[in-house]
């Protein structure tokens, strides 16, 4: 479903070798409106299951560090910042550029739960695979 006021774009991508096989969550959207009703929980519920149907480690979504209300659902949803990725977003008109968190919920297939382990330090948005 595709609607201007609910949107989740996302993607199965990686490398199943290398137990990086991951759903992907390119962005999400609730309108206002439509705020504080779940459906972004149900989202990424969804996605979730996706994931787990085609074999995928962990879900993983970047968000901006700035961005409290949404790194605390996506942590009540049970991801875990995995990574701070310095810089990851452009600023406009000369403010500083903004640090995201790559936060990542593992899934069944991770028995080890090896894709949560927080790295120390922070990357580069071009260290990012």
């Amino acid at each position: 479903m595709y609607r201007e006021d609910l949107t989740i774009p996302g993607k199965a991508e990686g490398s199943v070798a290398g137990e990086e096989w991951l759903g992907r969550v390119t962005a999400l959207s609730v309108a206002p409106e439509f705020q504080r009703l779940g459906l972004a929980a149900k989202l990424m519920e969804l996605l979730g299951e996706i994931s787990e149907v085609k074999g995928g480690f962990f879900v993983d979504l970047f968000v901006s560090v700035s961005n409290r209300v949404a790194v605390n659902m996506y942590k009540q949803l049970g991801s875990r910042v995995y990574r701070t990725v310095s810089e990851r977003y452009s600023a406009s008109s000369g403010e500083p550029d903004e640090d995201a968190y790559d936060t990542r919920k593992a899934l069944c297939r991770d028995t080890e739960k090896k894709s949560i382990i927080p790295l120390p330090h922070p990357v580069r948005p071009e260290d990012n695979e």
